[in-house]
Parts: structure tokens; sequence; C-alpha cells
């Protein structure tokens, strides 16, 4: 028996307990003819159907112990935020762990990009007349996307009695494998031969208890006859014959008797939920990558009914469910953006990143808070301006930072070694990727017969390195926005600003009682390290010149934006440091150069809005609550928007945000 013979069999078997569970949730009589009829006379097919969306996206929010949330209204006066939503019936607050399912009948369903993923969530419903024992029923989902069509793995239901027939098939495809005959010398009557050696060559039947080889020539010497002839002559012709039959005919007996033939591979069959009218309900999850322009995907349902190995009826292809992607590249501002007038041929093009380390010390270590991902970032920033197109990067100033803790002397001289540190460390790195790029080229020949070299060489940057002792400049700056500091509080804070000796000055905040929230909630901005790439414009020579012109490469780092094609937006877009350059780097899951970036840019309801949403990824709550309401009080259209971002979504589920009432009565609205 052949290894593709016994794997169909070892195959059919293994799915026997997958057949005896599926009987148990598909116990229905044959309907016969009658069924079928019925089936066709109603045109009766399958549905797609969109589930109920989850109660609240998989985020983890600082606050999620709480109940409540206080954030600030208009008018500066504290709204109180609750965990629960209001009862229809009763009109009290109840809270939000009460569930309940139901199948969506819209046709449509906005549902978010992130991440470059999106999950396709429906649900294949099957009504309980198209369900008999007999039958198997096979489900077709096709998903339409610009313009192509792909098919996705089937979703099939088979009946007890199918597939009882299925296996009875295999059960008779074994027994008639089990006829087939692998030991040749089962052909031979092994006693007459011996016999006959026994009788006339008995010096060669001598050799039957010894292992010496008897070749064919010693064989034939003694009869006139060779080996293949003796045996040949003592073997079973008909049984032999009959036996090559059987070999030959595997592939045909299997059609014959395996009529329906038990596939699993390639086969998508969800949680079965058996509603009050015993239709089936599959939950499909597709989850599919995103690509530049996708604005929309279809889902469409066809399928048919098999009895055995016939197709009885073909099922009416569904109609579609239609899947619009919200994004965050949908944010993207189109105007046009032109050169500047005076275009420097010196530019900057400057960034924040929070390199920290441990208390007192200078050393870099990547296991230290966000430092992996930090440094990572700087990285990919250095890389991608050695290979911009339109400067060249002449120098790198590095400014490292310190918190107001210890004396101003103390943080000088720390600050001054920390900044020491990354700077090596980054010399490193660029003396390690100027290496990589010199391994990484070679020689041409041009058309004289010339060797010309393609090595691609990295210029020496020039480091500079500068230290702040204590960062009070941002530190005003974050008070001056902290919501949660009070406005007296902000009095006394900034009533010592005009003190010259910054020693003194905190000694001043100790015996305040917002000193002990800077120090929790604050301080740690502090400890950044500014970095200042200075550019020079590829083949300019003049210092300044006048244009007018579009910045074309601008514009296209937009269009990327807007495309999905988000790496390659972030590094056209990066050097700009402004609104764009911040959903890009939201858009690739860059967060923490977002925000540097929007803290600094004017309060307009998209910038609350992307606050809000960059606050709910870091598990700020109250932040996020904080700056969607901001967006909302700006612009109403966001209230909607909100139910399409998963960060703010949660938000809005979480804690009963933009009831009507509430939006009325707290909002203003």
């Amino acid at each position: 028996m052949e290894g593709k013979d016994m794997r169909k069999i070892g195959h059919a078997y293994s799915l026997v307990l997958a057949g005896v569970l599926l009987a148990g949730v598909f116990v229905l009589s044959c309907g016969g003819p009658s069924k079928i009829r019925n089936v066709q006379e109603k045109q009766l097919s399958a549905q797609l159907v969109l589930p109920q969306e989850s109660d609240i996206p998989e985020l983890e929010f600082r606050q999620s112990k709480s109940d409540t949330v206080v954030v600030k209204d208009e008018s500066g006066k504290d709204v109180l935020i609750m965990k629960a939503i209001r009862d229809e019936e009763s009109g009290e607050m109840v809270a939000t762990d009460v569930l309940q399912a139901a199948i969506v009948t819209a046709r449509f369903r906005n549902i978010a990009e992130r991440r470059g993923k999106i999950d396709l969530n429906f649900q294949v419903v099957v009504p309980k007349d198209m369900q008999d024992g007999a039958w198997q029923l096979r489900f077709y989902p096709d998903m339409f996307i610009l313009g192509d069509s792909t098919r996705l793995e089937p979703v099939v239901i088979t009946g007890r009695d199918y597939r009882r027939a299925q296996l009875k098939g295999y059960q008779q495809y074994e027994k008639f494998l089990s006829k087939i005959i692998s030991d040749t010398t089962k052909f031979i009557n092994v006693k007459q031969l011996e016999r006959f050696l026994a009788r006339n060559i008995p010096d060669v039947f001598a050799f039957k208890t010894d292992s010496t080889e008897v070749s064919d020539e010693m064989f034939f010497s003694y009869y006139g006859v060779s080996e293949q002839e003796a045996v040949e002559h003592y073997t079973n012709s008909l049984a032999k014959r009959r036996n090559a039959r059987r070999l030959r005919d595997r592939d045909k007996m299997f059609r014959r008797y395996v009529k329906a033939p038990i596939v699993s591979e390639g086969i998508r069959l969800d949680t079965v939920i058996q509603d009050i009218n015993g239709d089936f309900v599959y939950n499909y999850i597709q989850t599919i990558n995103t690509r530049p322009k996708l604005r929309k995907v279809d889902i469409l349902l066809s399928g048919s009914i098999y009895e055995q190995d016939k197709k009885i009826y073909t099922i009416p292809r569904s109609e579609p469910l239609t899947f619009y992607i919200s994004s965050i590249s949908s944010f993207a501002d189109p105007t046009e953006h032109y050169l500047t007038r005076v275009i420097e041929r010196r530019a900057e093009a400057n960034a924040s990143y929070r390199i920290e380390f441990a208390q007192g010390r200078s050393e870099i270590r990547l296991d230290l808070a966000d430092n992996y991902e930090q440094i990572g970032f700087v990285k990919d920033n250095l890389t991608d301006l050695l290979r911009n197109e339109v400067y060249d990067l002449d120098s790198i100033v590095v400014t490292a930072n310190a918190s107001p803790e210890g004396s101003w002397a103390t943080n000088g001289a720390l600050s001054k070694r920390r900044g020491e540190a990354v700077v090596r460390y980054f010399e490193d790195f660029m003396n390690d990727y100027r290496r990589q790029v010199a391994r990484e080229g070679g020689f041409s020949v041009d058309e004289q017969g010339n060797v010309v070299s393609t090595r691609t060489t990295i210029p020496r940057i020039r480091f500079i390195t500068r230290s702040v002792p204590e960062n009070w400049e941002l530190l005003d700056r974050l008070v001056r926005n902290e919501y949660r500091l009070t406005d007296e509080q902000k009095e006394r804070y900034f009533s010592h600003e005009g003190i010259r000796d910054k020693d003194q000055r905190e000694a001043r905040m100790k015996g305040d009682d917002y000193y002990h929230f800077l120090v929790d909630s604050l301080y740690a901005s502090l400890r950044v390290v500014d970095f200042e790439f200075h550019l020079a414009r590829k083949g300019m020579v003049k210092d300044t010149v006048h244009t007018t012109e579009l910045d074309q490469r601008y514009m296209d780092g937009v269009q990327l934006l807007r495309d999905m094609d988000y790496d390659e937006a972030v590094k056209i877009l990066g050097p700009y440091q402004d609104y764009n350059a911040a959903v890009a780097y939201m858009a690739a899951e860059r967060n923490a150069s977002a925000m540097l970036i929007l803290q600094n840019l004017e309060r307009t309801p998209q910038v609350n809005y992307l606050l809000a949403i960059l606050h709910s990824r870091n598990g700020d709550a109250q932040k996020a609550i904080q700056c969607y309401m901001d967006a909302c009080r700006q612009d109403q259209t966001y209230v909607h928007r909100g139910n399409l971002d998963p960060e703010i979504s949660a938000l809005i589920k979480l804690y009963g945000l933009n009831r009507q009432e509430d939006i009325d009565d707290d909002l203003g609205f």
C-alpha cells in the first residue's frame, strides 16, 4: 500500500471525532425531495450579517479601577464622568457589565485601520429550513478589494447522515486496500519449489539454511533453467495478475467508494451559536493588511448544497456587506504647501527624544524605561536624513537636560556627562553604519570597459554636545497646560518664577502642596535629550533663494499619507515637524514623536482629537477624555467621529460619554 492511500485512510479516521461532534449539533432527519423542493421554491439563501460591536476594545487605562473621571468644562468647572449608562425605562444609572447578543441588520460598517491591519468581522447565518442530516452545505465568502476579488476560506456544514456515508465509503475503500498484497513471495508455491530443489538439485537446496548467495549461473548449470524461470514456474500467475490489477485500480476504486471525500485543509468553521429560531450563526473574522488607496471592502457569500457527491442546489448569492475603512490618515491636511519665499541653504530638523538615565548615572541603558524604542527612533531619523534627497546632514547638536532635583551645579555636571554619553553612543552607531554601507557597495564596468566604483560613501558627521542643568523652561510650559493643577496652585508656582537662584526656587516650591505632583508626574518629562540636525540643501550655493514654488516633495508626502504608505510618508514629512508630520507619526504608531509635535501646536479641534487618541493609547483616560471633550466643544462632528476610532470608542463605552442630555447639560451644546 502506497503512502498516499495510507494518508487518505488515516486522514478520514482522524476526522471521525469531528464528524460525531458535528452530528451532535446537526441532528436533523432527512427531509427528502419535498424539503429540497421547499428550498428551491423559496429560493432560500444564507445571510451575511454584522455582529454586535464589542462593548469595550482591548485598551488598558491607568484609571481603569476608578468608576469616575473628573475633567474641566468650558468655564473651568469640574465635570464628573461616570463609568455607567442610563436605563431607558427607569432613568437611573446602571452598571455597564450587562451585555446582550444581537444581530445587526445594517449592510455596512465603519471599521478602523490600525497598525497596518484591518479586522473584517461578520457572521454567516444559515436558516433552519436549509439544514438537513443528509446534506452538506458549502459556503464561499468572496472579498472584493480595489477591483480584485479573493475567495476566503469556505464554511462547511455537514449533516449526520452525510458524514456517516462519507465514513462508510472510507471503510469500503480500506477493505479494498487490505486485499492488495505487498509481499510478492506470497504468490510463490514455496513448498513445491523446495520439493523441486531437494529432488533435482540437492546441492542448491542445501543452501536453504546457509546465507551464502547462489548465483543464477550456478543454478542454471545444474538444471538447464534459470532461477527466475524456476520461480515463475511455481508462481500463482492468476493471483499475481489480480493483485496487479488492484494496484492499478486504487484511484478508480477510491472515487467509486469515496464519493464525497472529507476535506479539512483550508476550511473555516468558527464557533457555532444557535438562536431561538434554530438558525446557525458562524462568527467569521478575516484580518487583511492595509494598502495604499484602500477605502472600502465588500464581502459576498455564495454556496451550494450537496447530497452525497451531487450538487442539488446552488445557493443564491447574498447581498454584499460593505466595510468602510477609517484611518488616522484621513486627518491629513491636503492644503497646498509652498516652499518658503526665502529658502535658507542651511536648515534644521529638530526633535526631542526621552532617553532616560538611572538616578545620578550617565550610562545609556537600553533596558531602562522606553530607551530601546526611543534610541531606535533616533537611529531611524539619522539614516533617513543621510538618505534624504533634498538635504545633506552637516552636523548634530545634542543637548541633554535634567530635572530640578538636587543642586544646580550637580545637575549641570550630570547633564554634561549624559550629553557626552549620548554623543559617544551615536558616533559608534554612525561608524558601524558607515562600515555596513561600504561593505554593501561594489564596482561596475562602464560602456568603455572602465571599472567604476559604485560604493556609497557616508560623510563623517560632526557631533556637538551641550547641556542644560535644569529644564525649567519646559517645566513652566507643562505646568501652564496641566489641567490637574488648580488656578491657585499655578499662580503660587509662577510666583517663584522671578527667583534667579534655581536651587532657592525649588526649595520654595517644596513647601507647596503641588510639589509632589510635579515630581511624580512632570519631572520625568524634563529628562530629555534634544537633537538639532543641521542640514544643507543639496547643490545650493547661495545662502538664500526667493521662490513661490509649490513644495512638491511635501505634497508627495501628504499623498503617501493619504494612501496609507506610512513609512514613506514619515520619511518625507518627518523633517517638517508640523501637523501632517504628527499625523504620519501617529499612523505609523510612533506616538512619542507625534505627541511632541501636537503639544506645541494651536489646540484646534483636529489637534485636540488627535491628542485624545494619543492619551488613550498611553493609557491616560483622564487626559484623553478632556481632549476629546474639548474637540467636541469646538466641533460637534467629533461627537460622532469618536465612534469610529477604537481608542475613543473605548472611552465612550466605558464611561458612557456622548449621552445627549450630558452633552446639552454639561458641555453646553
